[in-house]
């Protein structure tokens, strides 16, 4: 089983890739960061995105929905945001979340490969 760091640079093979981490949604910070820079701050990534997990599990709840969050999807006019809620008991409350360049990325096979590395991490 893969750990954070082999994951995190497994995810940034992934055409298209600008930033990975895996995130802790309860307190909002970034456990581990791959990519991003000076134009791309992976922690204000990692805390803003905590709040759409959140706001997803909330209405997800108050619907009284019987279902998990699979992956969540946010389209910008130039990137691809996909948050993918880690399922395995030792990665409950984390999340992996991948940042693309919508030009450059397969998001069918973005979401395939983010999928078998949540699928994989051992945390």
């Amino acid at each position: 089983m893969p750990d954070m760091d082999v994951a995190l640079k497994d995810a940034m093979q992934i055409e298209g890739a600008i930033g990975a981490a895996l995130v802790d949604y309860t307190s909002g910070m970034a456990l581990g960061t791959a990519g991003g820079g000076k134009d791309f701050d992976l922690a204000i990534a990692a805390a803003g995105n905590t709040e759409v997990v959140r706001a997803k599990m909330r209405a997800i709840e108050m619907l009284g929905l019987r279902d998990a969050i699979e992956d969540i999807l946010v389209t910008l006019t130039g990137q691809y945001h996909v948050i993918r809620p880690l399922t395995g008991r030792s990665g409950r409350g984390l999340f992996l979340y991948l940042a693309l360049h919508k030009s450059r990325a397969n998001l069918a096979m973005a979401r395939h490969h983010l999928r078998r590395i949540e699928e994989n991490l051992d945390v």
